[in-house]
């Protein structure tokens, strides 16, 4: 039963984990899991597969665990989970972002054939494992013995806490990749600055030839055409001159003339015989003239000085030279000028340039240095509240004579600011601080991380949040302690926890036992059963006395219940 009022369980059961369908993983062949709003307990004896649910959910909500999941012998094995979730829930973002359908219900199926490929599903729709883990993140927070989530590591405690403060860490990193453009642009600039002073004496000499000579693009194939021609020209212009002579009026042109004319004097009198030979010879006249004033242009083009031949050659030579001297080809001369004249201006301007790339770096590390302080100053306010909370948090867990400290200190500067944070804990008055790890037992740790846990996901509304075996170490008044602290929390989320403890299994609202069988076939399977008050009693007994359970175990179980 559950120990929350109505309008509690109404707004549970809107955000929380309803049903866990399996079918064929691992050593669990059907099984149907409609859970509950406020702490659900999973207990039965070691092995007989409490963490294989675990590894179920993991498998549909995409998480990277085990790959061989499918039971032996089974062609397809097939994982579905159901939440009730609200229209601002975090998930309906990531749905709307991945373009898949949004409700009040959501759906995740995955399954795994017996040649390793897997199919998910989200609502129906075919999704990535990549979209269930995005899904899976604002639905269930996960402790296990392993701590999956890294608590116990410091290289990932200022992600943990920025995401307790919802630090906006934009500004800082959009400064950082400001701040390593604006060095890397003087670096590059400074370096070719280095390299063009180097050899500025020959950038100085190549471009003043340049700009001396001066090439065009296609002059050197223009220069070469009109040398070939005049090279030519001597060789042929005397056969041109006596064409000339024998178009003229001492050759074809008088002869015609001279013909047409006699033919236009005795027209007359020839019938109308004439008229086509006169006018042929109208048309071989006007073909003529064309062809005079082709053959004198010739003759004009191949008159030229020797002199011009020679300045034709010597500028023809030094293009081409110039070409070869640069390993361009002519045409491009023009375009490597260009190049040249450009880097001489850097040089020439050089100092200003630096200056300006000098003072922009400046800008950039004013504004970044400004950014991290602001991220700094907000992280250590966020580390304060965090370890009032967790002072908080101890105290019902039995560690009110411990502290817990959020050290920000100074570190390398990166894009999201300067700072280190570590989680240490002292558990003695006077005693020095340090890792959690390193100063806790094993009891007082899973306390630590219990109570860490809390604080750090009190601002994350909506999720189903499973413990795995979190009261390890610990029994009698501390056991439960933890157990009470789980049902505190359970009265704003949904709870699950895998537990030995029966001092924390009694303060569960709903209660499952998980218990190995043989089939027929000789198979060992898991199964799951949901525990009336009755069988409740038993169990928790069990849990008490170990193999024989007692009439006095049953009452002390009793007595457990009761005290809840």
């Amino acid at each position: 039963m559950s120990r929350a009022g109505p309008h509690a369980l109404r707004v549970r059961a809107r955000r929380m984990l309803t049903t866990l369908d399996i079918r064929d993983i691992l050593i669990i062949d059907r099984l149907t899991l409609d859970l509950k709003p406020g702490l659900n307990a999973l207990t039965g004896e070691t092995g007989a597969g409490k963490s294989i649910l675990l590894d179920a959910l993991g498998f549909v909500l995409g998480w990277r665990g085990r790959a061989d999941v499918l039971r032996a012998g089974a062609s397809l094995g097939e994982v579905t989970a159901a939440f009730q979730i609200t229209a601002d829930h975090a998930a309906q973002a990531v749905l709307q972002a991945a373009g898949l359908p949004g409700d009040d219900t959501l759906i995740l199926r995955r399954s795994i054939a017996a040649d390793g490929r897997k199919s998910a599903f989200v609502n129906d729709r075919r999704a990535g494992a990549e979209i269930l883990r995005d899904l899976g993140e604002t639905l269930v927070e996960l402790h296990g013995q392993a701590d999956d989530r890294g608590l116990l590591n410091p290289r990932g405690h200022r992600a943990l806490l920025d995401a307790v403060g919802r630090l906006d860490l934009g500004p800082v990193r959009q400064a950082w990749a400001t701040l390593r453009q604006a060095r890397a642009d003087l670096a590059a600039a400074e370096a070719a600055l280095a390299t063009g002073r180097a050899e500025e004496s020959f950038l100085r000499h190549a471009v003043a030839e340049l700009d001396a000579l001066d090439p065009q693009p296609g002059e050197e194939a223009a220069l070469d055409t009109a040398r070939r021609l005049m090279q030519a020209a001597e060789r042929i212009r005397a056969d041109i001159v006596r064409a000339a002579a024998a178009l003229g009026d001492d050759g074809a042109e008088g002869a015609i003339r001279n013909a047409r004319r006699w033919l236009e004097g005795v027209a007359d009198r020839a019938e109308g015989r004439l008229e086509a030979p006169l006018a042929a010879l109208s048309r071989v006249m006007g073909e003529l003239s064309e062809a005079q004033s082709g053959v004198e242009a010739c003759l004009e083009a191949l008159t030229f000085d020797t002199d011009d031949l020679e300045r034709c050659e010597e500028r023809l030579f030094a293009i081409r030279a110039l070409a070869r001297k640069h390993g361009v080809l002519a045409d491009d001369l023009g375009a490597f000028a260009a190049d040249q004249r450009a880097r001489l201006a850097v040089l020439d301007n050089g100092a200003a340039h630096l200056a300006g790339l000098q003072q922009a770096l400046a800008a950039a590390e004013a504004t970044y240095q400004a950014q991290a302080g602001d991220i700094t100053a907000r992280r250590r306010a966020t580390a304060a509240r965090l370890d009032a909370d967790m002072a908080r948090e101890l105290i019902p867990l039995k560690l009110d004579r411990a502290v817990f400290l959020t050290e920000v200190t100074p570190g390398e500067a990166g894009p999201d600011g300067v700072d280190l944070v570590t989680f240490t804990a002292a558990t003695n008055p006077g005693a020095p601080s340090g890792p959690l790890n390193k100063i806790a037992s094993g009891g007082e740790l899973s306390r630590f991380l219990l109570a860490l846990k809390v604080c750090l996901t009190q601002n994350t509304p909506g999720l189903t949040m499973i413990f795995d075996e979190i009261d390890r170490g610990v029994g009698g008044a501390t056991a439960d302690a933890v157990g009470r602290r789980l049902r505190s929390l359970a009265e704003g989320a949904q709870v699950l926890v895998v537990t030995h403890s029966p001092q924390v299994a009694a303060q569960a609202g709903h209660h499952w036992r998980v218990e190995k069988r043989v089939d027929k076939t000789g198979q060992t399977l898991s199964a799951v059963t949901a525990l009336p008050e009755n069988d409740r009693v038993e169990e928790i007994a069990r849990m008490l006395a170990g193999d024989v359970v007692t009439d006095a175990a049953r009452a002390a179980a009793g007595a457990l219940l009761a005290a809840t």
